[in-house]
């Protein structure tokens, strides 16, 4: 008997997964992916540069990077959701009985996303931690530990894309508070140009005064790049 159910329900989660809609690109797709390919590149030809350093690093991370799991946490996402659809597909009667069970299914997914992406924020290639920012898109309600892993990966990764498409996720959120302060703060942070004139046209974008402040204390900054300056400068007439 309780074959035939497992069976049953194993057929509406197939069921449920064929019916799922093709998701529509994302406007910032082309970014990402060319952010990605430049990544990988430079990964490539760090390997051909060094291959003993890089077999350190494979090493290394046998030792110390424990989430090889991210293919279960799809695998175990993809499964839940269906269980969600299964559930959610029932008569009025038992659905009203089961939406509890629903709830606590949807928290369970909710989390589980959050930690693939916060597990693959803090795996040592590029690339993986390009899909953990793409992943914030995925999460229902962004809290502020997810919140606090972004900033972070803005003010600290050492890859200048990663930092420059979590700096286009964290623009996403431009309406939390958390999320416009931890921006302010991080201006004087960068020492790429290329992020410092990202986070001038964000501060133009979220209209947000309160980095008139740090841009002028930016300016003091030795060895600034000319046309940082000039953007710079540009921006805090904007919002002056």
């Amino acid at each position: 008997m309780m074959n035939e159910e497992f069976d049953d329900i194993e057929k509406q989660l197939w069921e449920q997964m064929g019916n799922l809609p093709t998701p529509n690109p994302s406007p910032n797709m082309k970014t990402r992916f060319h952010a990605m390919l430049d990544t990988y590149k430079a990964e490539v030809e760090d390997k051909k540069a060094s291959s003993f350093s890089v077999f350190l690093m494979k090493l290394k991370q046998v030792f110390t990077y424990k989430t090889s799991n991210n293919w279960a946490y799809a695998i175990i996402l993809i499964m839940m959701s269906g269980i969600i659809g299964y559930f959610a597909g029932k008569p009025n009667n038992q659905a009203v009985a089961d939406q509890n069970d629903v709830k606590k299914l949807s928290s369970e997914v909710q989390e589980m996303k959050e930690m693939m992406m916060l597990s693959m924020l803090e795996n040592p290639t590029a690339t993986e931690r390009l899909k953990a920012v793409s992943y914030t898109q995925e999460l229902n309600k962004v809290d502020d530990k997810v919140i606090d892993a972004l900033l972070t990966t803005l003010n600290s990764d050492p890859n200048e894309n990663v930092r420059l498409v979590t700096l286009e996720a964290l623009i996403q959120l431009g309406n939390n508070p958390r999320v416009r302060e931890g921006l302010v703060q991080s201006l004087m942070k960068q020492e790429s140009p290329l992020v410092q004139v990202a986070l001038a046209d964000a501060m133009v974008k979220l209209q947000e005064k309160r980095s008139v402040k740090q841009f002028k204390q930016l300016l003091q900054k030795e060895n600034l790049n000319k046309a940082v300056k000039g953007k710079i400068e540009k921006t805090i007439q904007v919002l002056s």
